[in-house]
């Protein structure tokens, strides 16, 4: 669940400053405590873009191609729904899951990767990771991904964190777990209820929407099953083919530019 998530990323943008000394990062004081002092781990410099740890945001492509997410977190009434329409359009997606939606309904979970789609960790409780300690950053990620895995043996490799909250740390804990960090560059805002119109013009008009797009939805919301049909056909008039974000990103040799863009370094080589 992201509700409120786009706001809160957008403020940790604007009052994250940094001055890297000696190979030090020093975080705002607004976000962290005054200790909070990170040693950069240039070893993994495939995710650092001026001296801070990224997510991936969007994918470097020219391929026509947008990678379409749901985050889990909620109820499960529209689930059914949206699987049925997703294999009308025979197009697979990436659903985020909590550790208490796989709780909840490990059938929905057994189905959603049954039809193909990918399963993703969207931690275990949906805290504020950044918040956290390492401990607790590394039990959110890998309680869920124990739970997934005994319930269908899949081992789970996108995280989204929860509000879209991180900072160095976390995404390093991350990539130390197995796992490829995913936010977004276009959200829905699916979680505002606003109505079916509201989605369909907040995606298709939204001024991020291109090549290697990860789009941010969420099962549970108000509107969102209702929308979809006519998200999928809107964005093919448009060109595009919607794949699960596993298909989208580079899963190795690529590095991530200061917007969170991925990009390969094969490419560019």
């Amino acid at each position: 669940m992201a509700a409120g998530g786009q706001q809160k990323n957008e403020q940790n943008v604007l009052s994250f400053t940094e001055v890297v000394k000696g190979g030090m990062t020093v975080v705002d004081e607004k976000l962290f405590d005054a200790a909070a002092v990170q040693t950069v781990d240039f070893t993994t410099a495939d995710h650092m873009a001026g001296g801070r740890a990224l997510p991936i945001y969007c994918v470097d492509t020219k391929e026509k191609k947008v990678g379409l997410s749901f985050d889990a977190a909620w109820g499960n009434d529209d689930t059914e729904q949206i699987l049925e329409i997703l294999k009308n359009h025979d197009i697979h997606v990436t659903f985020f899951m909590t550790g208490e939606w796989v709780e909840n309904y490990p059938e929905d979970v057994r189905a959603i990767l049954a039809a193909g789609h990918d399963l993703g960790n969207h931690s275990e409780n949906h805290k504020n990771m950044s918040q956290l300690s390492d401990e607790e950053k590394q039990e959110e990620i890998m309680k869920v991904h124990t739970k997934v895995k005994e319930l269908t043996g899949y081992d789970m490799f996108l995280f989204r964190p929860p509000y879209g909250d991180y900072d160095n740390e976390v995404i390093e804990t991350v990539k130390g777990c197995g796992y490829y960090p995913i936010q977004w560059d276009v959200d829905s805002l699916d979680w505002q209820n606003k109505g079916l119109e509201d989605i369909l013009r907040t995606v298709t008009e939204h001024k991020s929407l291109g090549n290697g797009s990860i789009i941010l939805c969420h099962n549970g919301a108000e509107y969102t099953a209702q929308a979809l049909n006519g998200l999928i056909n809107q964005l093919e008039e448009k060109g595009y083919e919607i794949v699960p974000v596993s298909e989208l990103i580079y899963r190795e040799h690529y590095h991530i530019n200061v917007q969170g863009r991925q990009i390969s370094d094969r490419e560019t080589s």
